[in-house]
């Protein structure tokens, strides 16, 4: 190699460095590249011109002022959104810490700062590490390389949550040192408040400040303490402060609303007609108002925890799911409060609430929860058709509905002559109400009317369906079963039929392996595709987003369904009747002859269904179906012993994939932990020793397992929403070659593992390592 050509070539090597930001190796590269060529005493002009790109370019890597933050940025722009989605990923696994450090660097690279703020806010709270916000945005104020836009954002909302969590002189500092002018007027309210807490302020710290001098306030007190009035009723009247005025100055000390006395509100009937009137006037407190399940009780001091404990133990024994939040007023205000409501008032509002047709909230407001006992013999003083009967079963329908329940069970007990209703909730049942069993009696013939129903027949089970209608607002549906039980009762079950849009599949909780899986399966154009599991494990949920992921224009699409919950654009659906002969068997043969692309089958209940539906994928159509099975291999056991023919069924089948619901751990409480070696090792073998070294997660101190705590959010279960797991078999030559061997399920398990199947239980595992649920939960729902 020429020396001309080897100097080219180190100053490309130079150049790549420069662009790649190793600005070091750039410079020692080019020093040495200066240094032989003014030993080189050679006149060749290209050699002189190497010399000169030489000096300039040490003199762009030396100007760092101005050139190397040119470059620094050039070599950004290209990685920080690969460091910004990386960071994503190890927030939504619960590696905070890694993710902290890239917050950290892209929060200093000015990039999407606005948007992070919130993000290391939520690492640090869920690393249960709140305080460590102030060092680790401290350091970044301090780096010059932030603009002062970002600086402020970063104090505002920082400061924000240092006053939640009562650290008061830090928040008023990160609140004083903000820049811009306009955000400072607007927090100056909040300046006045942390500064009469730093100093030992009072409540009335914002009215010395405007209003009156502290003199005045002595006098004040003295006249409220003479005439056994409040002293903000003195201020109000004497001093002629206005009572906004008065009330904001309350609300900024106790952080919470402020609400004066009006006739308009609409307190909550079924609390206030149970509380003692005298008892309320005594200790100064009243339930103003109910938005869903949140209470809002006035106070006129919300910090007296004595007074706010007794509120919650006395609130919480009507109904647990009570969330409580204390909003403060005047004394005077709330006894006109507690005389107006408690007084003619409430016998006004018990007339309307009979007399006038309400809507969703005002129907669950106005309900009665507690009945009067009545005796057995009693029972025909109270009919279906009462309008006691009638808005308790209302009532019933809405709150399920409100509390996302998928079914209601009505239970009478003729021992405990008491009959308990349960919702099922997040897959698990639980107690929402206790009545009479003779006031069950008519609530059962009610819901008979309601689903057509033969209310004289007792014996023997029925179904039906409800089309429950609410003013102004969507239809509900509900299923009906009846079963006769002991003692000449009748349980009553009630399915919520929650119809609704598709979810897009992302939102189906799948790994990324087995998304991409399933995705594959689903575009094919044609074959028979099985998703199964019990009875509400998100079967056709699952089913109608793989149909709107290949809805297109292109595409006929026929569904089958019992009944049809989903509705979809571009989906040509039918709703199964059985009892007139319009059987899912005679609609697939059906759809046969309607020119079908694709079509769904609700459910492969018989050997007539399942071998149509596999002659309809072996003649050039996508068949989607389910199945009531238990894993994925069963499933092809299972229909084998229905009498399918394996070759057909072989050659047919695309795929298999089982699933269930987990619940998911409540966001706002779920606590991590750090897992003993014990703990840590039958996790280890519950997943499969040699399936979970494949993982590369080792026992070391920064590994997390998460738990549930509870709070007011979850109803203080731990849990909040439900996430799937999956298990998905991908039929291959050697899945083939079982089936038509007629091969026992073990046999397709061990090949499909071998193959790279997760089991469901793995499946769930994995949700455990990524802080999405718990282990127990998985214990709960699978069996392997």
């Amino acid at each position: 190699m020429t020396p001309n050509k080897s100097f080219q070539v180190r100053l490309k090597e130079a150049k790549i460095c420069i662009e790649q930001g190793i600005l070091d190796n750039a410079k020692d590269i080019l020093l040495d590249l200066q240094k032989r060529l003014e030993n080189d005493d050679s006149e060749d002009k290209s050699l002189i011109s190497l010399k000169k790109e030489v000096e300039r370019l040490l003199k762009k890597i030396e100007e760092k002022d101005e050139d190397s933050p040119k470059i620094k940025k050039i070599i950004k722009e290209g990685n920080l959104n690969e460091i910004y989605e990386r960071a994503l990923v190890f927030t939504e696994l619960g590696i905070y810490e890694d993710a902290l450090k890239d917050y950290k660097y892209l929060i200093l690279s000015n990039f999407k700062t606005v948007e992070l703020i919130p993000k290391v806010i939520n690492c640090f709270q869920r690393l249960g590490k709140k305080v460590e916000v102030v060092k680790f945005f401290d350091e970044i104020l301090k780096n010059d390389e932030v603009k002062d836009v970002y600086k402020d954002i970063i104090r505002l909302e920082v400061a924000k949550i240092l006053e939640k969590i009562g650290i008061y002189s830090k928040a008023y500092d990160y609140y004083k040192n903000i820049k811009n002018q306009k955000v400072l007027e607007t927090i100056q309210d909040k300046l006045r408040l942390l500064a009469s807490k730093i100093k030992g302020g009072s409540k009335y710290s914002y009215i010395l400040e405007t209003f009156i001098s502290k003199d005045d306030l002595q006098e004040a007190i003295k006249k409220a303490n003479k005439e056994g009035k409040s002293v903000e009723y003195i201020l109000i009247h004497d001093f002629k402060i206005p009572k906004e005025e008065v009330g904001k100055s309350l609300a900024l000390f106790y952080d919470c609303d402020f609400f004066e006395f009006k006739k308009s509100y609409a307190p909550p009937l079924e609390l206030i007609h149970n509380l003692k009137k005298d008892y309320l006037l005594n200790n100064v407190w009243f339930p103003l108002l109910k938005k869903k399940n949140k209470i809002i009780v006035l106070i006129d001091e919300p910090d007296d925890f004595s007074r706010t404990d007794t509120i919650k133990a006395i609130l919480n024994s009507y109904d647990e799911s009570f969330i409580l939040e204390f909003a403060v007023s005047i004394k005077e205000d709330i006894l006109d409060f507690i005389n107006f409501y408690l007084g003619d008032k409430i016998e006004h509002l018990r007339i309307e609430l009979k007399e006038s047709e309400m809507d969703l909230d005002e129907l669950v407001d106005g309900v009665e929860d507690d009945v009067e006992p009545i005796e057995e013999k009693e029972d025909v003083f109270l009919s279906e058709s009462d309008s006691k009967v009638v808005r308790f079963v209302n009532r019933i329908i809405l709150d399920a509905h409100k509390r996302k329940a998928s079914d209601i069970h009505i239970e009478p007990s003729p021992g405990k002559k008491k009959t308990i209703i349960r919702f099922r909730i997040d897959g698990v049942c639980q107690k929402y109400s206790e009545v009479p069993n003779s006031f069950a009696k008519p609530v059962v013939s009610r819901i008979k009317i309601m689903s057509n129903l033969d209310i004289a027949e007792r014996r023997l089970p029925q179904d039906g369906k409800i089309k429950f209608k609410q003013k102004g607002k969507t239809i509900l549906e509900l299923r009906v079963a009846t079963l006769p039980t002991v003692g000449g009762y009748e349980d009553v079950v009630l399915r919520l039929l929650h119809a609704g849009k598709p979810l897009a599949l992302p939102e189906l909780g799948m790994t990324e392996e087995n998304m991409e899986n399933f995705k594959k399966l689903i575009v094919q154009p044609y074959g028979l595709i099985l998703v199964v599991g019990p009875t509400g494990s998100g079967k056709t949920t699952t089913l109608h987003s793989a149909l709107s992921y290949i809805n297109t224009p292109e595409r006929k699409i026929w569904t089958a369904e019992d009944p049809v919950e989903i509705t979809q654009e571009g989906l040509r659906q039918v709703e199964v009747k059985p009892k007139i002969g319009l059987t899912f068997a005679r609609v697939l043969r059906a759809f046969l002859r309607a020119d079908p692309d694709v079509i769904m089958i609700g459910e492969m209940r018989d050997e007539e269904t399942a071998s149509t539906g596999i002659e309809a994928s072996l003649t050039g159509h996508l068949v989607f179906s389910t199945l009531h099975t238990n894993s994925a291999p069963e499933t092809v056991t299972r229909l084998l012993e229905m009498g399918l023919d394996p070759h057909n069924f072989a050659d047919s089948l695309l795929g298999v994939l089982a699933q269930r619901l987990l619940r998911r751990l409540c966001p706002k409480c779920k606590e991590g932990y750090h897992p003993s070696q014990e703990e840590f090792e039958e996790f280890v073998d519950e997943y499969g020793r040699e399936q979970f070294l494949k993982l590369g997660i080792n026992y070391d101190d920064d590994l997390i397992f998460y738990r549930p705590v509870g709070c007011d959010d979850c109803g203080n279960t731990g849990y909040k929403g439900r996430v799937g797991i999956h298990e998905l078999l991908v039929n291959n030559n050697k899945i083939q070659d079982l089936i038509k061997k007629r091969a026992p399920t073990e046999d397709i398990r061990k090949i499909a593992l071998e193959e790279g199947m997760n089991t469901l239980k793995q499946d769930g595992m994995l949700k455990c390592l990524q802080g999405i649920t718990d282990i127990k939960e998985v214990r709960r729902v699978c069996i392997k």
